[in-house]
C-alpha cells in the first residue's frame, strides 16, 4: 500500500538552477542560450520535492498545477480500475517529465509512485506557459516532449497489439538500455527498479510469463540475471528477436 505525500508547491522550497544541472541536455532547458537559461533559472522551477520510495508524488483525481522533471530516482505511473487492479502506464527516470496527463482536464489521470527515494523539480504549469511564449526554443522543446509522449503511447499500443511475449520484453529492455546510455550510465548493466509484476503490468503479461521469459533469455545467452541486476550480453540478439528472428529465443 503506497502512502500519498502529495504536497503543495510552497512546502519544499530550495534553489534550483537548471543551467548547472547535469540533466539539462535531456530535460526541458536543452538547446537554450545562456541568456534564456538565466531567465529559466530565475522563473521556471518553483521547488525541488523529495518523494520517498513507495510514496505518491500525485494520484488520480488530484488538482493539476505543475509538471515535474525527475532529478534523481525512478517513478512509475499507473491507473487503477474500480476493482483495485493496477495498470502500469510507464516508467520515468532522470530528465523525464511527469504530470503531462493533467493538462487536458485540470486533474491528474494517473498515480505517480517513486520506485526508489527520488527528487523532482516542480514546474508550475502557468509559469511554464508564460515562459514558453517568451522563449520560443523552450516552447519547441516542450512540444517535442509532448510529441515523444504521444509516440511512446502509440509504440506501447503497437507492442501490446502485435508482439509476442519475448518481443515485448526484448523491446522493453532495449528501450531501458538506450535511455540509461543517454544519461551516461552503463548501457548493458541494468538494475531494475521495478518488480517483475510491474513489468508484466506494463507489457500486458502475467508475472509467470515475465519470469519464464527472463529465464529463457538467459538460457539463450542474451542476458544474465541476478535478482534485479540484469547484464545484457547480446543486445543485437534482442534486436533480432524484435525484428522477427524467432530462432533467437527458441
Amino acid at each position: 500500500m503506497v502512502e500519498s505525500v502529495y504536497r503543495p508547491l510552497h512546502t519544499t522550497h530550495c534553489a534550483v538552477v537548471c543551467s548547472h544541472c547535469n540533466l539539462r541536455e535531456i530535460c526541458l532547458p536543452v538547446g537554450l542560450t545562456k541568456d534564456e537559461l538565466d531567465v529559466v533559472d530565475r522563473r521556471m522551477v518553483a521547488s525541488r520535492v523529495k518523494v520517498p520510495r513507495g510514496a505518491k508524488l500525485f494520484q488520480a483525481g488530484d488538482h493539476f498545477n505543475a509538471v515535474y522533471a525527475v532529478w534523481t530516482g525512478f517513478f512509475k505511473t499507473s491507473v487503477s480500475s474500480k476493482d483495485g487492479r493496477e495498470q502500469v502506464t510507464g516508467f520515468q527516470m532522470g530528465g523525464e517529465l511527469i504530470g503531462l496527463d493533467g493538462i487536458g482536464q485540470g486533474v491528474h489521470e494517473f498515480d505517480a509512485v517513486a520506485l526508489e527515494d527520488s527528487q523532482v523539480c516542480a514546474i508550475p504549469y502557468e509559469d511554464l506557459e508564460v515562459l514558453a511564449v517568451e522563449i520560443h526554443s523552450l516552447q519547441r522543446q516542450f512540444h517535442r516532449v509532448m510529441s515523444r509522449e504521444i509516440v511512446r503511447n502509440n509504440s506501447v499500443m503497437l507492442m501490446l497489439g502485435s508482439m509476442h511475449a519475448e518481443e515485448r520484453l526484448a523491446a522493453f529492455l532495449l528501450n531501458l538500455m538506450y535511455r540509461l546510455q543517454v544519461r551516461g550510465f552503463s548501457s548493458t548493466a541494468i538494475v531494475l527498479r521495478m518488480s517483475r509484476e510491474e513489468i508484466g503490468s506494463y507489457l500486458g503479461l502475467k508475472l509467470e510469463t515475465v519470469s519464464r521469459t527472463f529465464s529463457k533469455f538467459q538460457a539463450n545467452g542474451l542476458l544474465l540475471v541476478h535478482h534485479r541486476q540484469i547484464q545484457i550480453t547480446d543486445p543485437a540478439g534482442l534486436q533480432r528477436l524484435i525484428d522477427g528472428d524467432r530462432d533467437v529465443a527458441a
